[in-house]
């Protein structure tokens, strides 16, 4: 057993992401036959993902604030502290904070057989998406 060295948060990319996000790892395969990852997710007031899918699903526990969570057929869950949402494999989705309030999530997913296949992402949500319109 060993305490996992400390990793810097990273502000996630804008190619994937809309506004200010962070990411803290938490868990992260040490052997090979291990795929589990685990991170917080910081997120600024509306800050949100771009479209992406996971292929083998994805389960978000809120933390702190409050989530919306879209889908292709225009669905927007919201998703507060303490309850956590999980999405199938394979579809696409994405997740953002409400308006006015920072939200905070633990993301967790299996990584597929290549770990840089594991989450697919398309293009950024629109403002009309993000608000339901």
């Amino acid at each position: 057993m060993n305490i996992e060295s400390a990793v810097p948060t990273t502000k996630n990319p804008a190619e994937q992401f809309a506004g200010d996000v962070w990411l803290d790892p938490i868990a992260m395969p040490h052997e090979a036959n291990q795929t589990m990852v685990v991170a917080t997710v910081r997120f600024a007031p509306g800050a949100r993902t771009a479209w992406h899918s996971h292929e083998n699903g994805q389960y978000l526990r809120v933390t702190q604030g409050i989530a919306r969570f879209g889908s292709r057929d225009g669905t927007i869950i919201e998703v507060h502290s303490g309850q956590t949402l999980y999405t199938p494999p394979g579809e696409e989705h994405w997740h953002a904070a409400a308006p006015g309030v920072y939200m905070e999530h633990i993301a967790m997913l299996q990584n597929g057989e290549d770990p840089s296949t594991t989450t697919t992402w398309a293009e950024h949500i629109t403002d009309e998406q993000y608000e339901g319109r």
